[in-house]
């Protein structure tokens, strides 16, 4: 991976990204969250227990480093969210590195009711096991942008409201005034004996990015806005640490296969969005545009791959890796039925791209490398 951090530290990207030269913190934190800040910290003082919500594709640059500090003195519970988009290959070995910490760490999808549920025995085994004295016992959810707290939340009331449903009618338990609190905090019964509530996370706080590449990382999972890096930035990132891990080549056996979307002429091809094709609540994407967004991942891989298999370069070398990562980005814009003449060619072949990546079409992957931490057993 050192190719692909001589890349990130360009002084272009520097640039675009506004990090400091020096490589110190990114330098754009929203005023509006200081309250919400000041609010989680305030709560995660009066709180037993905390759920540190994290990225399953990212176990290390999704932890806020602002709040490490004071969870380092708390129980805690690391819940490495999105694992259904995480590498099952991989994850046992970052569970093993929060163990070897010792950290209680756990991986979960937030959308399944079977896995809150493990993870909520886990908070309240950790509980009971230490705490006999209290009556009422705080737990606290916190974690950056877009990994999935809101999510865990709602399953978590669902759970909440079946055990105890006279708070579900209430929509939130309050549960009652607490010594330097002006006001009840709400939150959700998921116990009794000891009485244990599960709090609503104020605001949301943003991450503190110490590094070029973490808040690569972050853009390319979402937890920093599109806006703020560029999508054509984070698909450029994508894509080196794609080709330098070699991942193209596993799609080897894709390039012979033919597929509709081959068969099929341009002009009876519906102008899909992506994100269109995202499952919804209300309306669940048909047959046809399944089969579609399967035709669009396949010939996308084929791409890659073919591109990776035919360069000559060195992807070592940093001029050699731009190359080849110019001529994917034309060889995806006719994977993506992009017209060549479009103006922001570039911009729609990126978003459609991260689309894909986002939502698991192109595979599981966890980004962060877990050598670099933990060494391999």
């Amino acid at each position: 991976m050192g190719t692909v951090k001589k890349i990130v530290k360009k002084a272009t990207i520097l640039g675009e990204m506004g990090f400091n030269k020096g490589g110190g913190n990114i330098n754009w934190f929203p005023g509006h969250m200081a309250a919400a800040t000041r609010a989680i910290r305030d709560r995660l003082k009066l709180s037993d227990l905390v759920i540190e919500v994290r990225d399953a594709r990212i176990p290390l640059s999704s932890a806020n480093e602002d709040l490490q500090p004071m969870l380092a003195g708390k129980r805690r519970v690391i819940a490495l969210n999105k694992k259904d988009l995480a590498n099952p290959n991989i994850m046992h070995r970052w569970i093993h590195y929060f163990d070897s910490c010792k950290h209680d760490c756990l991986s979960i999808n937030a959308h399944s009711k079977s896995s809150v549920k493990k993870l909520l025995d886990l908070v309240e085994f950790k509980l009971k096991e230490v705490i006999s004295r209290e009556p009422t016992l705080l737990v606290m959810v916190v974690g950056v942008p877009n990994v999935g707290k809101s999510a865990l939340i709602n399953s978590i009331h669902q759970i909440a409201s079946a055990r105890f449903p006279v708070q579900g009618k209430k929509k939130r338990a309050t549960v009652g005034p607490l010594p330097g609190v002006t006001q009840d905090i709400a939150g959700f019964k998921i116990a009794h004996q000891p009485s244990i509530y599960v709090l609503d996370t104020p605001g949301v706080l943003v991450p503190s990015i110490p590094d070029i590449e973490t808040g690569l990382k972050l853009a390319l999972a979402g937890s920093v806005k599109d806006s703020v890096v560029g999508e054509e930035r984070i698909t450029q990132y994508l894509l080196a640490v794609l080709n330098t891990r070699g991942t193209p080549v596993h799609w080897k056996h894709l390039i012979n296969r033919e597929t509709d979307s081959v068969n099929r002429e341009s002009d009876d091809k519906p102008n899909y969005n992506l994100k269109d094709l995202l499952p919804k609540r209300r309306k669940p994407p048909s047959k046809s545009d399944m089969h579609y967004l399967e035709d669009i991942t396949t010939e996308v891989q084929r791409a890659l791959c073919t591109t990776l298999l035919e360069f000559n370069g060195n992807l070592e070398d940093e001029g050699d890796l731009g190359s080849l990562i110019d001529q994917q980005f034309e060889a995806l814009q006719k994977a993506l039925k992009i017209p060549h003449k479009a103006s922001e060619a570039r911009t729609m072949v990126s978003k459609k791209f991260l689309t894909l990546f986002r939502t698991g079409k192109l595979g599981p992957f966890i980004l962060d490398d877990v050598s670099d931490t933990y060494p391999a057993s």
